[in-house]
């Protein structure tokens, strides 16, 4: 427990001092766990909003691989994608490997099908004739699509939520595609493992309170526009 303790009074220490290293990990991580998330929203709500307002052959293979697909473990994911961008693999000539880009790019893959299977089934259970009533009323495709997904807002914000938190959270890809680089790729997460494997559990506790902290702010400013949309 007092380890615990001491862990919280490090977090404070570096936070209050401004420690530079610890400032910048901490703005990597927010900066690539927000881009991973904004472009898994684009395309995981791109997927849902395809799926769910389509009638095609597979559609319910479709849907089963959106599922699976919200359980894909962060470790192959790092695998497939350090294959791709290996210097010998078609991706090696971007040179993307072990560095920030990468990491976005896995998180990106890990987030995508956590928010597109939430978001179908948001989609899915708004009311059947919801959609003809918009269209009966004169409304473009695009102006229903839209309308469809203000009406699904909140459990699409949950969506949202569920999709930062499995980023801002995740280990093994960051290391496998990043390569827990210091002043480069290294993230809260990555930083964490680390200090723990040299036994420093003080600064790792420390690195994983900026964590909780970080992931709780931005989970609590989501949360705060799911509460607002409620009201009338």
């Amino acid at each position: 427990m007092d380890l615990i303790w001491e862990g919280l009074r490090k977090a404070l220490e570096l936070l209050l001092r401004l420690d530079p290293e610890v400032l910048g990990i901490t703005l990597l991580s927010l900066k690539v766990s927000g881009i991973a998330t904004f472009i898994s929203v684009v395309l995981g709500l791109g997927l849902a909003v395809l799926v769910a307002l389509n009638d095609f052959p597979g559609k319910r293979l479709a849907i089963a691989l959106l599922n699976t697909g919200m359980g894909l473990p962060p470790v192959v994911v790092g695998l497939f994608v350090t294959v791709l961008l290996w210097r010998n693999g078609p991706f090696g000539f971007l040179g993307m490997l072990y560095t920030p880009a990468a990491i976005v790019l896995a998180q990106s893959v890990i987030a995508t099908p956590i928010i597109a299977g939430l978001g179908l089934a948001a989609l899915q259970h708004l009311p059947p004739g919801l959609r003809l009533q918009i269209l009966a009323l004169g409304a473009t495709r695009s102006q229903m699509v839209w309308l469809l997904l203000k009406e699904a807002r909140l459990p699409l914000l949950a969506a949202v939520m569920a999709g930062f938190g499995g980023v801002i959270s995740e280990v093994g890809a960051s290391i496998m595609v990043g390569g827990n680089l210091k002043g480069s790729t290294r993230v809260l997460t990555t930083a964490t493992v680390m200090e723990t494997s040299r036994g420093n559990f003080e600064v790792a506790f420390a690195l994983s309170f900026i964590l909780l902290v970080l992931a709780f702010s931005v989970n609590a400013l989501l949360t705060s526009l799911q509460h607002r949309g409620r009201r009338p």
